[in-house]
């Protein structure tokens, strides 16, 4: 190649060659990045960084809560219950009605013909759950009290009539049994005496009347007595809830985070510190309702003793534990068992006594029958006795 060229030519042909290879080499790499741009248009535009972090969020949130299984669980079997009862109009024009029927006031009044019997219909609502295959409903006395007719609503539409098999005013429960075949559906009951402050808690009902109504909460309390609330009457150790408990909720369930029930709703906290509901726990229901299918009616054992707190000593000072007797029935268990007023209880069953409501607690434990023994502290002695409950409709006769 040397030889036809002059000697610069010669001299400067591999510098040319390098840089005709130089730009040959470029102009590939610049059609190479032509078309990975091009391709780069033509797919979609997505980062592979949202991918991984959407699957992570996927991840940590669910698609369901824990509270839509618990629903799913018993909801079926949670239902409507729609009573109905025919009041006597109390008053005639003001006047009491059976003053009225009187002869002499009825001539003073001017009135020959007798009066018209003047009644009209109430019409309630509540809630209840389906504990038995065969169509039994649980919910509260106060639901039912006095019905002449009750109509059992459930969540798939239908409606049956239902009867009235027993009801318990002292526990406030009542069970109902459906007139027609089933199958039904039923909600699982759970264990009360597992539950623990903190624990979720999940009621279903019917409040104002809107039926399917979830609300949800947790458990603020356990074993509050109701005389701690001011009620008078009944003799229950309620659970305590800040899950909305509204009128309506009346009979339905409490359910824990497996939708079990737990509880029965009962009652809810008007006026200053509203928003506290209260539920029966289901260990204590299911006794009764048992009761009541069985034989209509629940046992309750007393010992027929009036019972108050031990005083403090100075004021303002913590009360000692214990329970005072302050009254006695007359033939009673406890007046047979030796038991004097004034005695202090200090221990109950082998467990020690820290208010009049662990003596109620330990009677109701131990039933109708079975013997309980007490240490009681009269004057500076203390005394073992021995005592037997009966139902209270021995005391009452």
């Amino acid at each position: 190649m040397g030889a036809g060229c002059p000697p610069t030519l010669v001299s400067i042909l591999p510098t040319v060659c390098g840089l005709l290879s130089s730009l040959t080499a470029m102009t590939r790499r610049s059609s190479a990045a032509l078309l990975v741009s091009m391709a780069a248009l033509a797919m979609p535009l997505v980062s592979p960084r949202p991918a991984v972090a959407g699957a992570a969020a996927q991840a940590l949130v669910a698609p369901r809560s824990f509270v839509a299984e618990a629903v799913k669980r018993s909801g079926p079997a949670v239902v409507t219950l729609e009573t109905s009862r025919t009041v006597p109009n109390v008053r005639f024009g003001g006047v009491p009605q059976g003053l009225m029927q009187d002869p002499f006031f009825r001539r003073f009044f001017g009135l020959q013909t007798p009066l018209p019997q003047s009644s009209r219909i109430e019409r309630n609502q509540g809630s209840g759950v389906i504990f038995d295959a065969s169509g039994l409903v649980l919910t509260n006395a106060h639901v039912v009290e006095n019905t002449d007719a009750v109509m059992v609503g459930l969540p798939d539409g239908r409606r049956v009539p239902g009867q009235v098999v027993g009801q318990d005013s002292l526990t406030d429960l009542a069970v109902i049994r459906l007139d027609e075949d089933g199958p039904w559906p039923t909600a699982p009951l759970g264990d009360s005496a597992q539950l623990q402050v903190g624990d979720w808690a999940i009621a279903v009902g019917n409040p104002f009347g809107l039926e399917n109504t979830v609300t949800m909460g947790i458990i603020s309390n356990l074993n509050r007595n109701v005389s701690q609330l001011g009620i008078a009457g009944k003799r229950l150790d309620l659970i305590q809830t800040d899950a909305a408990i509204n009128p309506g909720n009346s009979g339905g369930p409490l359910l824990n985070a497996s939708g079990e029930v737990v509880g029965i709703n009962t009652l809810v906290r008007s006026g200053p510190g509203a928003g506290l509901g209260f539920a029966i726990p289901i260990n204590r229901a299911r006794i009764i309702a048992r009761q009541l299918v069985d034989s209509g009616r629940a046992s309750h054992p007393m010992v027929g003793v009036g019972l108050s707190p031990v005083p403090s000593l100075q004021p303002g000072a913590t009360a000692p534990p214990g329970a005072v007797v302050r009254t006695m029935a007359p033939g009673g268990p406890a007046e047979l068992a030796g038991l004097q007023v004034d005695d202090v209880i200090v221990s109950i069953g082998g467990v020690v006594v820290k208010g009049p409501e662990d003596v109620v607690a330990a009677i109701d434990r131990k039933g109708v029958g079975a013997p309980l023994v007490l240490v009681v502290k009269r004057n500076d002695q203390r005394l073992q006795l021995t005592m037997t409950p009966v139902d209270m409709r021995a005391l009452q006769r």
